[in-house]
């Protein structure tokens, strides 16, 4: 492991520029490249990640209002779910909130794009995550011109203002934005088209949306750049490696919860009476 983090290793520098043709999809930024010994680790972080999530959950419970938001971005095949599965695995389920976020429904559109979002912020103690976000009205909004780009181009500083709202509101973002080539996002299509298991997971669109990688890329840089601030940073981790995807998130949800100082609530509450009555 480098001496820096590895929120430092990947963290896109706000006001920074972004180039992801200059971003190795498939290195390993943080390991030495040995997925058996990367697999190993992420292992190795549940007993640590388990007792912070039940630290942060002790909190809610107790009047806190902290809890971790991490929103997953990604093109197609990025590995998004996998990801949640991998990491989420981890913890107790009982402190998880997990969404995955499809077209908006007509009750939604007649709304704010960011209402939906709102409906379904993690509670007090709490991880959430977002498998997609309110990021799609910036991506697949601009890229197929779903509304005009007056409406749009307004959005990265919307973004940014609640993100710094919740932040206020004791919401811990944790964003991050997986890095696929478009070479692999292909063997993993094809992969899907002859394993009749995960042919349900296969959708005529994805295939069209390829012919738009150029444009879905631009959106993307653009994206970073905009919107990745001291509040809430992005991430941008090389994601045609699912191990190294897996161990990325698996760290950076540690380094977050870690960055909380988390630890166990004193409630004011009569222990002595209590212990002596159970003694009686």
């Amino acid at each position: 492991m480098a001496d820096r983090s590895v929120g430092d290793l990947l963290r896109v520098t706000p006001g920074s520029a972004v180039r992801l043709v200059d971003v190795d999809t498939r290195s390993t930024p943080g390991t030495d490249g040995d997925k058996v010994t990367a697999a190993a680790q992420v292992d190795a972080l549940g007993p640590q990640l388990a007792l912070l999530q039940e630290q942060l959950y002790a909190e809610g419970r107790t009047g806190g209002r902290r809890r971790v938001l991490v929103v997953l971005q990604g093109m197609d095949t990025s590995g998004k779910g996998g990801a949640v599965k991998r990491v989420a695995g981890l913890v107790n389920p009982a402190g998880l909130r997990i969404h995955g976020f499809g077209p908006p429904t007509p009750e939604e559109l007649a709304h704010d794009f960011l209402w939906r979002f709102e409906q379904v912020l993690p509670p007090p103690g709490a991880i959430g995550f977002f498998d997609r976000s309110y990021y799609e009205d910036v991506l697949i909004v601009r890229v197929h011109d779903l509304v005009p780009q007056a409406e749009w181009e307004t959005r990265y500083d919307r973004i940014n203002a609640w993100e710094a709202k919740l932040a206020e509101q004791g919401v811990v973002l944790l964003k991050v934005a997986l890095h696929l080539s478009p070479e692999e996002q292909r063997a993993r299509l094809l992969a899907r088209l002859d394993d009749p298991a995960k042919h349900w997971k296969i959708n005529p669109s994805d295939i069209d949306e390829r012919g738009h990688w150029p444009a879905y890329q631009l959106a993307y840089q653009l994206l970073l750049e905009r919107c990745s601030t001291d509040v809430a940073p992005w991430h941008l981790v090389p994601a045609d490696r699912k191990w190294y995807r897996d161990w990325a998130l698996a760290h950076l949800l540690l380094e977050t919860l870690q960055g909380m100082k988390l630890s166990w609530p004193t409630p004011e509450l009569d222990f002595e009476g209590m212990r002596a009555a159970l003694h009686a």
